[in-house]
């Protein structure tokens, strides 16, 4: 199944913040990404459904196996996108916006030749 942008914003949401605190609750997600309580559920319903994101009796969400392979891949494509932009000049803030832009759309032939040339540049 295809996620769309919005599915892949809600899982890499989950992601960051469950770095951050031991447990991620819908009200988290809603907060941190400026959602109201009722978008959140329908995202989180979808996203369970589709195997995605497990939650527990308490509401604590968790991603999957597969949930997590994706959150994990997005959150790299707007970590290093974000750091490229930076390094050609673009402000903080615009390199950000635009990499969650970008991160959605990059094919992942583009994605790894930027990143094999960041690596080369940066000596990582």
């Amino acid at each position: 199944m295809h996620l769309q942008e919005s599915g892949e914003m809600y899982l890499e949401t989950i992601y960051i913040l469950s770095k951050k605190a031991p447990s991620v609750r819908a009200i988290d997600i809603g907060e941190y990404m400026g959602y109201s309580k009722p978008s959140v559920s329908r995202a989180v319903g979808i996203l369970k459904k589709s195997g995605y994101i497990i939650a527990d009796a308490q509401g604590c969400l968790s991603l999957t196996d597969a949930g997590l392979a994706i959150a994990q891949k997005i959150y790299e494509r707007h970590t290093l996108m974000t750091d490229f932009l930076i390094r050609l000049g673009v402000s903080e803030e615009v390199a950000a916006k635009d990499a969650c832009k970008i991160e959605h759309d990059i094919s992942d032939e583009t994605f790894e030749a930027i990143k094999r040339h960041v690596q080369s540049v940066s000596g990582r």
